[in-house]
């Protein structure tokens, strides 16, 4: 059974930071590409982020760019998301999530496992 459980969310104020960690199980975590989404209150699920299986590669939404950094440790079946320069439109409940790919994917439906989410709330 697949699992995938994040932490680290909360809140913070704008500017700050926070690390998101996604610990998976239940699968064969170097065989799967990994992704960050976010949904607000309202509005769809959105991509964030995504590392590639071995993490040689990454594809961020322009949003983040520059602000967030996704990673990875394939010896502990971990993904991480560093998020700097947070502001209140970061503010969403983050999910992680798995599809098994040698490369990158961003469409949301293609992920095949999902964890429950964590809440960041980024006040101004």
């Amino acid at each position: 059974q697949v699992q995938l459980v994040e932490s680290g969310g909360g809140l913070v104020q704008a500017g700050g930071s926070l690390r998101l960690s996604c610990a998976a199980s239940g699968l064969t975590f170097s065989s799967y590409a990994m992704g960050w989404f976010r949904q607000a209150p309202g509005k769809e699920r959105q991509f964030v982020v995504v590392i590639n299986w071995s993490g040689s590669n990454t594809y961020y939404e322009d949003s983040v760019k520059g602000r967030f950094t996704i990673s990875r440790d394939n010896d502990k079946n971990m993904v991480y998301l560093q998020m700097n320069s947070l502001k209140p439109e970061d503010t969403a409940v983050y999910y992680c999530a798995a599809v098994r790919t040698s490369g990158l994917e961003s469409r949301t439906h293609h992920y095949e496992h999902w964890g429950q989410g964590t809440q960041v709330t980024v006040s101004s």
